[in-house]
């Protein structure tokens, strides 16, 4: 199928005629966040795009079944998803072979931890706290708030165009759906969604009963990992520095520092 290109015009043409498929009208209030989302699109209809960026990361990337990294991920995810709401049996856990300190999970229930991240995590809290942070992204829809940020900002293809034309349009996908450049079209999540996710991640790994002070040994360890990051106000994700005080402030909140 071709793609079709519209103008902002066109696509607030299209969406207020309903040939533009989407389920939310605009903006609306998120009680749990304190905020207001721009969604156009659905969780079930990012929940489509990802499977097939699912399907073509596994055929892409190499995937493993070492008990080194597999047994910990079956360890963590269960209560993880649980603590966040969700059932732990419609969600699918995989590790990627790769020395890539990178994480992610995709609307529709699936989670990709790269074996290079899992060997810096010191225990299960240090997964936890990533996983909680990935978790919280898909809860939250920050995938679906990107794409109706980014389909009224620029020209763009709809929804359904994207879902049904598989890999030909992989790295669009990749891109909305927030991963990285090394996957394709470098759209990472915005500094405010990162912080959200950073805190109800905290939230999850608490409740399904992790030491929340490890995210914070985490993310000091993970900083440490890192060489020339741009500043803050150049980047689309917060520094280290501001990441881990939001989180020890967070934890204070718990009660837990």
């Amino acid at each position: 199928m071709k793609t079709v290109t519209m103008s902002r015009r066109e696509i607030v043409r299209g969406l207020a005629a309903g040939s533009v498929v989407v389920l939310a009208p605009g903006c609306a209030y998120n009680e749990e966040l304190g905020r207001s989302q721009l969604l156009f699109v659905s969780s079930g209809q990012m929940a489509q795009l990802a499977s097939s960026a699912w399907t073509d990361l596994k055929k892409q990337e190499k995937t493993t079944n070492n008990p080194k990294y597999v047994s910990r991920m079956n360890r963590v995810a269960p209560k993880i998803i649980a603590a966040a709401g969700g059932d732990p049996s419609k969600w699918e856990v995989q590790v990627f072979d790769s020395e890539q300190l990178n994480a992610f999970a995709l609307p529709g229930g699936k989670i990709g931890f790269y074996s290079g991240i899992l060997d810096i995590m010191e225990n299960d809290a240090q997964i936890a706290a990533v996983m909680g942070h990935e978790v919280a992204h898909v809860n939250f829809n920050h995938s679906g708030e990107r794409y109706s940020q980014s389909s009224l900002a620029t020209a763009g293809l709809t929804v359904t165009q994207v879902a049904v034309s598989g890999s030909q349009y992989s790295g669009q996908i990749m891109g909305v759906l927030g991963l990285g450049a090394q996957l394709g079209v470098i759209l990472p999540f915005s500094r405010r969604h990162e912080l959200e996710a950073d805190k109800f991640g905290l939230r999850y790994m608490d409740r399904a009963g992790y030491d929340p002070n490890e995210a914070v040994r985490f993310w000091t360890r993970m900083s440490a990992q890192k060489t020339g990051a741009p500043p803050e106000i150049l980047s689309t994700h917060p520094s280290d520095a501001t990441r881990i005080a939001q989180l020890q402030r967070e934890i204070a909140l718990l009660g837990k520092s």
